[in-house]
């Protein structure tokens, strides 16, 4: 399996350019409006249209509300989403199955147990990232 390279908060064309250029096969943009890389739909679908076709699009949230996560898919249309809150098996569950994307369910690690219980999101997300 060949390894694949994600870049995220990019908020720039310049940033994305550099992470063309470096061989990104994906490119993060973040949907949290406390993060310093938060971008807006308007700026994001700039970035995303740089992009596409060069490097897949994540979408990266935070505990999500359905209003946030249709109007911000539908506009951007990233070919993934990423969760990096409290969202819990079920609810990644309902948002793939909602949004007829491949999901990537972040989890916090502090110790062996953190890991274990990112197990619980095996058969809901498509990726977990430690």
């Amino acid at each position: 399996m060949a390894t694949e390279v994600k870049i995220c908060g990019l908020k720039t064309p310049e940033t994305v350019d550099a992470a063309l250029d470096g061989g990104a096969d994906y490119i993060g943009l973040v949907f949290f409006p406390r993060s310093p890389r938060h971008v807006d739909i308007t700026t994001a679908l700039k970035l995303a249209d740089r992009a596409r076709g060069q490097a897949k699009i994540v979408a990266l949230f935070v505990d999500p509300d359905d209003k946030v996560l249709d109007d911000i898919v539908d506009k951007v249309q990233p070919d993934m989403v990423q969760l990096h809150g409290d969202e819990s098996a079920p609810r990644v569950r309902e948002i793939k199955r909602r949004l007829h994307l491949p999901v990537i369910k972040a989890i916090r690690v502090g110790s062996a147990v953190d890991a274990a219980r990112a197990m619980r999101y095996n058969e809901s997300a498509d990726l977990i990232l430690f």
